[in-house]
């Protein structure tokens, strides 16, 4: 995520480093580049998690051609959880704080928020290399705790 971060900061235009040289407008600035490129990375993450999503949908088609209607509940179990967790990561706050908000989101927050988010990449590479549709349900639970530890860091309860 930091190279995402770095390609973002040398694509300032010269307005955007003039107005970076004003005093107390670079942290704000750096927020809101940071606060952009976790929102690239909840995209890009959550899109993978779409892909996976198309291969559950061909298992399922195979085991209804093949007749293995035992194997449908688990994998529409797994589809429904990837789903609610695609979701979630899609539609997940930014870590954004109005000015007079009650709840303010400072600089250590987002870090860790980002670090979050890179975690979370490894999660879905986690459901992506399960063996089995259970194993892939156990990591898809796993993903979603992570989700929830995410959203307690913004909240300032972690």
């Amino acid at each position: 995520m930091d190279r995402i971060h770095d390609t973002a900061s040398a694509g300032q235009n010269p307005l955007e480093r003039l107005m970076n040289a004003l005093p107390g407008f670079k942290g704000y600035r750096e927020k809101e580049l940071r606060r952009d490129t976790d929102r690239i990375l909840r995209d890009h993450l959550a899109a993978r998690l779409d892909l996976l999503k198309k291969s559950l949908n061909e298992a399922a088609a195979a085991a209804t051609r093949s007749g293995g209607l035992d194997a449908i509940n688990d994998i529409e179990t797994a589809r429904k959880r990837l789903d609610r967790v695609s979701n979630r990561v899609r539609y997940a706050d930014r870590g954004y704080a109005p000015l007079f908000a009650v709840l303010k989101i400072d600089e250590a927050a987002l870090a860790r928020v980002y670090d979050f988010d890179v975690a979370l990449m490894e999660g879905a590479d986690a459901i992506a290399r399960a063996a089995g549709v259970k194993a892939m349900i156990a990591e898809i639970d796993a993903f979603d705790a992570r989700l929830n530890d995410r959203e307690s860091v913004l909240r300032g309860i972690q």
